[in-house]
């Protein structure tokens, strides 16, 4: 193959997929996704006494068992879609946001499965109208544990955007701005004064300057 048909062959990245800014936000995005998609679903299942209520089954959610939840993932999902566009302060910002929203994700859906009857106290109490649990049932299902886990990779991510960060350049369309600066060729422009300068020497002498 010849040289000229290598060099119009199209150029192909080398930039590893890890490191691709693209491929983090659309990771990051997918934890956040899933913490909140968790807390949709069923987080606790309690089994009250059949003689105390009518209901003898509750199905607690887990925007009401771990309120924080929600919260912390929408945070996160802000910050991934913000890290898709952030500089390199911005960068440093976002990958706490991601952190602590991470961290508060793990934490609130441990404190949930491994302690899941304090967790179902508030519906049990609207169920019975107390707050005592007698008799009471309270199971976790593995929603919980799939929020930690996304919490924990959130965490991860906000390591990853620091690590992979450091090698993203500026946007092209910045790039192209700035050559098409017209102090990019300070010469050019000297010379174009130098040239009216003359033109209006010649015009006072009498002379023409087109001549």
């Amino acid at each position: 193959m010849s040289a000229s048909s290598q060099s119009g062959a199209p150029a192909v990245s080398r930039t590893p997929a890890l490191r691709r800014r693209g491929f983090l936000v659309l990771a990051t995005v997918a934890s956040a996704l899933a913490a909140f998609g968790s807390t949709t679903q069923t987080w606790l299942s309690v089994a009250l006494p059949q003689s105390g209520v009518q209901t003898p089954s509750i199905e607690v959610a887990g925007s009401d068992a771990a309120t924080g939840v929600t919260a912390f993932a929408l945070v996160g999902l802000a910050a991934a879609l913000a890290a898709s566009i952030a500089g390199r302060i911005a960068r440093w910002i976002i990958a706490v946001i991601l952190t602590v929203a991470g961290a508060g994700i793990a934490l609130s859906s441990l404190a949930v499965a491994t302690d899941p009857a304090s967790a179902a106290t508030p519906a049990i109490g609207e169920s019975l109208g107390v707050t005592s649990q007698d008799g009471a049932f309270v199971t976790a299902t593995a929603m919980p544990w799939l929020a930690a886990v996304a919490g924990l990779l959130l965490v991860l991510c906000a390591v990853w955007l620091l690590i992979a960060g450091r090698g993203w350049r500026t946007a092209r369309r910045y790039e192209n701005r700035q050559d098409s600066s017209p102090t990019r060729n300070p010469q050019a422009k000297a010379d174009t004064n130098a040239d009216e300068i003359d033109s209006w020497d010649s015009l006072s002498r009498g002379e023409d300057p087109t001549g």
